[in-house]
Order: structure tokens, then sequence, then C-alpha cells
């Protein structure tokens, strides 16, 4: 049995405080705080923070970032597009791991890999850059094996495999699909010798999926941890998770 670790996305509880007070953001009355929900979820058991710094800022702000780089115990994990205002501020704060993944100003939330193979030229000089400053590089990419050969070109250390399609999976055949696609994935990036996460749509029901994936390392969960808190609490709602992230085959 191997010990999966869990990454807690606070990115939502960003998008609960802006809600009120995006144009108030100094006001001594914001709420709730992403750092104190940082905090509760390591004291919990989670081990590491994932946030997304996205261009538009829409959840999270610079001075989360900062704050919780001060913060955070275990590992704060910094979710980011490539680009040199964003790779720029990556490099001021040093967060212990980068996890590049795409980003388009209309999504919601991130909808699917990194095209490494055609973004190649562009995203390696960033690799170095961070790898240079002591950061760990995660690509957050679709299970499929030309990604995964491209992830290990660039020089990540770590791939996080987008599970949407599996969570999303509205009948068996299509999750069979997905399934294969992961597994094939999780098994070729081992076998580059590259760490293999897995993010994007997990939950408390379909994590039971996931369990059939081999070689993880991590699961990166958001959204689902922060509904959940809205009934047990942010504590109970990371414990609840782990528990489901118990007896994992490896």
């Amino acid at each position: 049995m191997s010990k999966l670790r869990l990454g807690v996305n606070i990115d939502h509880v960003g998008t609960l405080r802006q809600a009120r007070y995006a144009t108030m953001p100094d006001s001594k009355n914001a709420e709730p705080d992403p750092i104190a929900i940082a905090g509760i979820c390591e004291r919990a058991g989670a081990h590491g923070i994932t946030v997304h710094l996205r261009a538009d800022r829409r959840h999270m702000q610079d001075r989360d970032i900062e704050r919780l780089r001060e913060n955070v115990i275990t590992k704060l994990n910094l979710e980011m597009g490539n680009t040199p205002e964003i790779v720029d501020f990556a490099l001021r704060i040093v967060p212990d791991e980068v996890c590049l993944v795409p980003e388009k100003r209309e999504e919601i939330t991130t909808e699917g890999g990194l095209d490494l193979i055609a973004h190649r030229k562009e995203i390696m000089p960033t690799v170095k850059r961070l790898q240079a400053a002591g950061i760990r590089v995660s690509m957050f990419i679709d299970p499929a094996r030309g990604q995964v050969e491209a992830a290990y070109r660039v020089g990540a250390e770590i791939v996080e495999l987008h599970t949407g399609k599996l969570a999303n999976a509205f009948t068996e055949k299509v999750e069979r699909q997905e399934l294969d696609r992961l597994r094939d994935a999780a098994v070729r990036a081992s076998k580059f010798d590259l760490q293999v996460n897995a993010g994007h749509g997990i939950n408390y029901g379909n994590i039971a999926l996931i369990h059939r994936i081999p070689h993880l390392v991590e699961l990166n969960i958001g959204h689902a941890i922060v509904a959940r808190s809205l009934f047990v609490g942010f504590e109970g709602a990371v414990s609840e998770m782990l528990a489901r992230m118990e007896n994992y085959p490896g």
C-alpha cells in the first residue's frame, strides 16, 4: 500500500471573499481569510496547500500568495500560466512547487491540460528559470502518451494528470476509456521517473475510481473540499477526504 498525499486547493475561499470584498481588498472585515483556512487544512492533515494565481486575479491576490509563503508549513504549490508577469512573481515568492497550467480568461476553471507538444519552446526556458531558483516544476497535462513524454523532454519533475473527464464521465463506457488513458499515462510517467499527481473534479464519490490509477503520489482537490466544508467545516472536510484516500494500492 502507498500513502497518497493530499494537496488542498483553497482558491474558492478567495472566490467567496471576492464576491463581497473585491472592491475593498484592504477592509478589516474582508473574510474568509485564505491563510487561516490553509492553517486549518494543514492541522487536519493536508500535505500541502495549492493556489492558482490567475492573470485576472479572480480569486487569489498577490498578497494572499505572499502571506501563504510566510505561513504554510507543509508545502506551497502555485498553479500558474506561463506569462512573464506571473513567472516573475513566482521567482520572487519561491513556492515549493509550481504547476504550469493553461489559462483562458473566459473559463470558470481550468478546462484541460497544457499542450506541451505545441508549446515546448516557450515552456522550456520557464522550467529552467524556476528550477534554478530551487522550485520543483509540475505540468498539468491530459493523460496522453505524447504529453507525458513532452513533460519529460521539457525537464519537469512532476506531471499532474487531468482527471476531469473521468470525474465527469456519465457512462461506464466513458469511465473505462478514461481510466485506461489515465493508467497508461501514469505507467509511462513512472517509467520516465516523473512523480505522478492527479487532479481536477475529484470528489468524495469518484475518488474510488482514482484508486484504480497506479503510481499516484499526490492528489490536488479543491472545490469538493470547499463545498463539503459548508456542512462539516474545513477540518472535517479534509479529514473525510483523507479517510477516502486510505488504502490506495499504489
